[in-house]
């Protein structure tokens, strides 16, 4: 996860850095953290929200990390010690759907970043959510919503098994190919995907439902030119934990004269900084009743 979302380039990762801290202080925003507070980070990774939260409120706020990845623990742990706040941390090894060793009412604020996204039972994660807040504590969350990107997919890939070969272009064909290997392309799999079987209206319905009366989301989606990226970054990148960069998927589904007609269509607009990417962010925020 911290090698593959920049390519392993040292160069192109002050890109992503930025375009995640714009993520983590929108989460931090909706946080509304102030002193003394306890603050429990779900799917915490290399620690990014809390150290940010510690930069706004200082020594006295404290931090549960959790995560199911030991390895990542380990790595937010050093960077505790790095930064010097590691009195301020506890670290946990435990999946949203359980928080196993968080105890019932005792978190001010609930963050996560990109992590209902990955989970089969969102709302039992919710649920927790809801048992280790505080009465009047605050969740404040940011999930990607790839729903309808994959609809899009979807449609292309009917489109295209509706066609001849000869009556589509083999760019098209190429770009499906490479796309389903990173996203559901078709509608079973949208239904059977948690990356896609949620929308941001059924988000609000799981808060909802697990006892948050008070629900804000905004979402936010953002189609832009790309910073240029040199190409052998560009095909080490992957798009999240768990997808196959471009550099795998050209070697395991295209053959060699379909690696350069694809490479010959996508380089120069990679590098150009003419390759547009799109993004869609769900911000949502929701308070437990005081009774």
């Amino acid at each position: 996860m911290l090698r593959d979302r920049h390519g392993g380039d040292p160069r192109h990762e002050p890109v992503i850095r930025d375009l995640v801290h714009r993520i983590r202080d929108r989460v931090l925003d909706g946080a509304r953290l102030s002193a003394g507070m306890t603050l429990v980070d779900v799917g915490s990774g290399d620690g990014l929200i809390p150290f940010g939260a510690f930069e706004r409120v200082g020594p006295s706020l404290k931090a549960v990390l959790t995560d199911v990845s030991a390895p990542l623990l380990r790595h937010a742990e050093e960077c505790a010690v790095a930064r010097g706040v590691r009195d301020q941390c506890t670290f946990l090894q435990t999946c949203a759907e359980q928080l196993e060793g968080v105890a019932d009412a005792s978190a001010d604020v609930i963050t996560a970043r990109a992590v209902l996204v990955y989970i089969a039972d969102k709302a039992a994660a919710v649920r927790q959510f809801h048992r280790v807040l505080k009465p009047g504590g605050r969740v404040s969350i940011g999930e990607p919503v790839y729903r309808h990107e994959a609809l899009q997919l979807a449609a292309l890939t009917d489109f295209l098994r509706a066609r001849a070969p000869d009556a589509v272009t083999a760019h098209a064909r190429l770009l499906q190919r490479c796309r389903a290997a990173q996203l559901p392309s078709t509608l079973a799999e949208i239904q059977n995907s948690p990356l896609t079987d949620f929308s941001e209206r059924e988000l609000i319905l799981m808060f909802q439902k697990a006892g948050f009366p008070e629900i804000h989301l905004e979402l936010h989606i953002d189609v832009r030119k790309s910073a240029p990226v040199p190409w052998d970054t560009f095909i080490d990148m992957a798009p999240r934990p768990g997808a196959p960069a471009l550099r795998e998927i050209m070697a395991s589904r295209f053959n060699q004269a379909e690696q350069r007609q694809f490479e010959e269509g996508l380089r120069p607009l990679v590098e150009s900084g003419r390759h547009m990417e799109r993004d869609a962010m769900a911000y949502l925020t929701a308070v437990k009743p005081e009774a």
